[in-house]
């Protein structure tokens, strides 16, 4: 059964101080952990300039060598052998896995590379990485199962979702693809993360009201969630200390 929590590096600013911001980046970690079972790092999200989550994942499992932790892996501006580069890196540092997503379009101007997300794991696959660690694809909250051949037939190890709504989804995502690993998102409800609930078309002050049910359900059914308060650390700390889970 794990909890885990969406952990997004810091931006790349020009009037910010990178190496004080991954500082402070670390000690909030330290702090979660304590409260989660795993870590996942985000990279670029939005296509924001970020640190690399190479970077501060390396620094965590320094820090917390037993903590798990799965990355985000964007293709969408990278090369083939960027891609390969990036996950023997991953290997390397001991992450235990990889979301193999597409990504937002660079707000840098960086060119898409033309890499797809299904024939990425194909060809990690044929080079047997996957033995090393486990490969995941994104999935929508509330997909066409009947058009999801092409991710299910590169036998990914699991999906992770966009963010779930209410747990109808969750039992549908799991119901049709119990050969996989299943890691629902969920959102936690603040004032703070209200941009993102809107963005999400969520309803915020009805979601508030189920979110915990919401939590413990998709635990209970897939063993593995991944919480994601992009705009309220504090909060979800706070949530994570005095809830049971």
């Amino acid at each position: 059964m794990t909890i885990r929590y969406e952990a997004n590096p810091p931006k790349i600013l020009p009037d910010v101080d990178v190496e004080e911001s991954i500082k402070k980046f670390i000690v909030r970690i330290k702090d979660i952990s304590k409260k989660c079972d795993a870590i996942h790092l985000t990279e670029n999200v939005l296509g924001y300039e970020r640190v690399s989550p190479l970077e501060v994942g390396k620094i965590i499992k320094k820090e917390i060598p037993d903590l798990p932790i799965t990355v985000s892996l964007r293709v969408r501006d990278k090369t083939e052998k960027e891609i390969f580069e990036f996950v023997e890196n991953c290997i390397d540092i001991g992450f235990s896995g990889i979301l193999v997503l597409m990504g937002d379009p660079s707000q840098t101007g960086k060119l898409d590379s033309g890499e797809i997300p299904t024939f990425t794991i194909k060809k990690l696959k044929e080079k047997n990485l996957d033995a090393k660690i486990d490969l995941y694809l994104s999935v929508s909250n509330k997909p066409n199962f009947s058009k999801l051949g092409k991710k299910t037939g590169v036998k990914p190890k699991g999906f992770m979702t966009q963010v779930v709504h209410n747990i109808q989804q969750v039992q549908a995502l799991a119901d049709n693809l119990k050969d996989f690993s299943v890691i629902p998102i969920i959102l936690f409800p603040s004032q703070k993360n209200e941009k993102s609930a809107k963005f999400l078309d969520l309803n915020l002050e009805s979601y508030s009201k189920e979110f915990e049910e919401l939590l413990k359900k998709s635990h209970k059914i897939t063993g593995d969630v991944l919480l994601t308060s992009p705009n309220d650390f504090t909060g979800l700390n706070e949530f994570l200390s005095k809830t049971n889970l």
